[in-house]
């Protein structure tokens, strides 16, 4: 009988040295911090202040794509601008597609 409790006395011992839990997930928690720091965070304030662009066009705004088309906006809608590119030239585009509004005047000066 004298061998089992030597052996429950070397599992409790055993048992003693293991690290905390806690410790074993504080580098997946640091990881997880510097990602939502450096990558997620940036990441939705660029999308809210998109979403806060496309919802301010208005008629006569005059703005870039992401395709590089530069125009001026001529009709809106829920899904889509229309955008004069040139004299006579009406394209339509979906509205999440436009990348950035211009400073007035500046497709007169390209």
């Amino acid at each position: 009988m004298d061998w089992l409790i030597s052996t429950a006395a070397a599992q409790a011992q055993g048992a003693a040295g293991q690290p905390n839990a806690l410790m074993q997930f504080l580098p997946l928690i640091l990881i997880f911090v510097v990602f939502y720091f450096l990558l997620i965070r940036p990441q939705t304030k660029r999308a809210k202040e998109h979403r806060e662009m496309v919802a301010a066009l208005e008629v006569g705004s005059e703005v870039a794509t992401n395709g590089g088309i530069l125009g001026k906006v001529t009709a809106i809608s829920d899904q889509f601008v229309t955008l004069e590119i040139a004299d006579g030239v009406n394209v339509k585009i979906q509205r999440h597609t436009v990348a950035q509004v211009l400073p007035k005047g500046t497709l007169k000066s390209a």
